[in-house]
């Protein structure tokens, strides 16, 4: 096989298929698809057309194996199994021939199309970008071993049919791809490829097995976490117990005295205990005695917080939206319905903590990881090093989670390592391990949350609506503010209430960005983890005070045809909505808009001694065109078990701006037994297909709180839902 590290490739095809020869035996494809970068905001102009680059998106071995380089990181979601679904598609292969791999840190052929001209996961964007691009990428390799094939037999290219893996011609010649892969490699990149009609597709639509599934059943997977260099030394990182402090006077003799433990480094966000083990680094890390500098840091309480953001929430805001006149309007109404919404900070609590393994080289550095934002970590990682985002080769490799961690503006656990290894003279390759509770403690996390709202109600209809929004603000001073803040307000912290589907004219949203050291970071589904329960429940309370059945009430207030109201329509016809409930049970009905895709829930609960029981989700969900209706309903059943832990108890609090919580033990994910029932039904569609790694998510909050006040008459607007509840 053919094997070629990045900077190594040449830089055009005639001399890579020169250097490389054709006696490799491996089909090697680089293209391109002409896309521009997504909208982010109305107005934003289209990127520049990538380049072509004779790098790999796929490989053919003489065995017929098929290996597809990622582009997007593989954490759970599905990606590599849907991107190699496309590949399979127009390329005719074997299903079981399948298989994958990442593909490097190269933004001229992996970028994220959606993301410009930078490599990244995240946004529920992996399939939705790469649609057309990998089943092109697929069509014009089966192109180039119909037209070797042609030559071979002498024979037109139209009548050779591929199936399987297998060209045949009707003359009864026929060869595997394998056979073929010398001779296609001489073929060039054919400029204008015809895709298949739908009515051809043979993978797409269909719920193959995934190829991610074998590797981790076996244990043959290879994680962040599991991968070893000769001579590693394993880095542990004592951190400020408070956040915004730094280290002081450190004495380390106690540590450098455990055995195992070879070097004591501070760095920027800490003291790195460097070992020959884990266990060692961890017990080095015990015994350093570290004068914290806390004066600048975050000392308050959850509680103080959110008398600030209280505060914050009755005086003018930045305009994140403005219809008509709210005020106005509110004045006219006969019923003024008034709520508050707190939402704490959340973790992400991944099972494989942050983690990579890094060695410095002449003139950068390979990291071995999880990298999710390959673009942002070699830029973060070449400023440590003093050289330039080329010269750092990332490995990415599967990972264990990451609902958000992985992907973060400072690369903070890319950084650290990179401090590590350039503070011990690169002298050994490292790899940084945090613990659980380091990023329970010390992560990133989903901001805390405040809303406060007056909704008016007149003749059964809204008459106005006045919302505000407190939270500190995710994309404010990072590399993402030029994109998505606009006139002080960040689309993350608004998104879901602003620009809401619901036709209601006059509609005014403020947003306050408050001021904490506390580091906060997109976390599944970002702002609409918390817009789609205030909007939900709010419009189940409104049509309560108007009389009218919460389905009948959303949908008037949606667009003829929209596709908000398919999803509300389907998942209420499938939970039977509106059915006689036993005493003590309820229904609740919700949907949301988000990341292009649109999900509607009918939760089903029953009232219980000291609190409640989740039993039935109904799930509705449009996202266009479905790849893998199986992933897509794993990626729903996942984001219901992630959200469940969050609506029963899970919460960050401070006290003295220290983190409370540490572990799985007072960070406790859903169990089995609080699992409901989940079923997904697919809306059929002819649209491309859009993200389902975050759109399960929003809906199921505002499902279960409707449902809990259907049953029992008890009102939960924050989160977690905690509290007596009855029958």
């Amino acid at each position: 096989m053919l094997k070629m590290r990045q900077a190594d490739m040449p830089t055009s095809r005639r001399a890579f298929l020169k250097g490389a020869a054709v006696a490799s035996a491996t089909f090697v494809l680089g293209t391109f698809v002409p896309f521009g970068r997504f909208a982010l905001a109305e107005g934003d102009a289209a990127a520049p057309k990538p380049v072509i680059d004779p790098n790999f998106f796929l490989r053919i071995d003489s065995d017929d194996t098929v290996t597809v380089l990622l582009k997007h990181l593989e954490m759970g979601q599905g990606v590599s199994t849907g991107l190699s679904t496309l590949v399979a598609e127009e390329l005719d292969a074997d299903w079981s021939k399948m298989r994958f791999d990442h593909g490097p840190n190269n933004p001229k052929v992996f970028n994220n199309l959606f993301f410009g001209s930078y490599i990244g996961t995240g946004g529920s964007t992996s399939m939705a970008n790469s649609w057309t691009q990998m089943r092109q990428v697929g069509a014009a390799a089966r192109a180039m071993f119909v037209a070797a094939a042609a030559k071979q037999w002498n024979v037109p290219a139209a009548e050779i049919t591929v199936e399987n893996s297998v060209l045949k011609h009707p003359s009864g010649k026929s060869a595997r791809l394998g056979e073929l892969v010398e001779a296609a490699m001489k073929e060039p990149v054919p400029q204008e490829i015809k895709l298949k009609e739908p009515k051809d597709w043979k993978y797409i639509g269909q719920k193959l097995p995934r190829l991610d599934t074998p590797g981790k059943t076996t244990g043959k997977a290879i994680f962040a976490l599991d991968f070893r260099r000769p001579n590693m030394l394993v880095a542990m990182v004592a951190r400020p117990p408070r956040f915004g402090g730094t280290a002081g006077k450190v004495d380390d003799a106690a540590a450098r005295k455990i055995a195992g433990v070879v070097d004591v480094v501070q760095i920027p966000s800490g003291v790195a205990v460097l070992a020959k083990d884990t266990w060692a680094a961890m017990r080095g890390r015990e015994a350093l005695t570290i004068d914290w500098q806390l004066d600048k840091s975050e000392g308050r309480s959850s509680d103080e917080m959110l008398a600030e953001y209280r505060d914050l929430a009755g005086k003018p805001g930045l305009k994140a939206d403005r219809r008509g006149d709210a005020a106005a309007a509110l004045g006219n109404a006969s019923d003024v319905h008034e709520a508050e919404f707190v939402f704490p900070f959340l973790a992400h609590a991944p099972m494989e903590p942050m983690n990579c393994v890094i060695e410095l080289t002449k003139d950068g550095a390979e990291i071995w990881g999880g990298s999710q934002f390959q673009s942002i970590d070699d830029y973060a990682v070449s400023q440590v090093l003093g050289t330039t985002p080329d010269k750092i080769k990332i490995h990415t490799l599967l990972s264990g989670g990451s609902f958000g961690r992985r992907a973060n503006a400072f690369a903070d656990w890319a950084v650290e390592a990179a401090h590590i290894a350039k503070a011990i003279g690169g002298k050994a390759p490292v790899q940084l391990v945090w613990t659980r509770e380091d990023d329970i403690k010390g992560g990133l996390y989903r901001p805390m949350v405040l809303h406060k709202l007056k909704a008016g109600l007149k003749d059964g209809r809204i008459t106005g609506w006045q919302h505000a929004i407190v939270a500190k603000s995710i994309l404010v001073g990072t590399p993402f503010e030029g994109m998505m803040v606009k006139d002080g307000v960040d689309a993350t912290t608004v998104e879901g209430v602003a620009e809401t589907p619901y036709q209601i004219e006059n509609f005014a949203v403020d947003v306050h960005n408050a001021k904490t050291e506390v580091p906060v970071l997109w976390w599944r589904s970002v702002g609409h983890s918390h817009t789609a329960h205030v909007m939900e429940t709010t419009m189940d309370e409104l049509a309560g005070k108007a009389g009218q059945d919460p389905l009948a009430f959303r949908l008037s207030y949606l667009k003829e045809g929209a596709r908000e109201a398919g999803v509300l329509k389907l998942a209420a016809e499938k939970a039977g909505w509106g059915k006689e409930m036993p005493a003590g049970t309820g229904q609740g009905i919700a949907m949301h808009h988000s990341f292009g895709s649109y999900v509607g829930m009918v939760a089903e609960v029953a009232a219980q001694e000291g609190g409640f029981k989740v039993s039935r989700i109904v799930a509705a969900v449009d996202v266009g065109i479905a790849i893998n209706p199986d992933v897509i309903a794993a990626q729903v059943e996942g984001a219901i078990g992630f959200a469940m832990s969050a609506i029963l108890r899970n919460r960050i609090t401070f006290k003295d701006g220290v983190v409370e919580q540490g572990n799985f033990d007072d960070y406790e994910p859903t169990r089995m037994k609080e699992m409901p029932v989940v079923e997904v039904h697919l809306v059929t569609s002819a649209e491309p297909p859009s993200g389902i790694g975050e759109p399960g998510l929003p809906p199921l909050a505002p499902a279960i709180g409707n449902a809990i006040f259907a049953a029992t008459g008890k009102r939960f607007r924050s989160l977690p839902f905690q509290g007596p509840i009855s029958a």
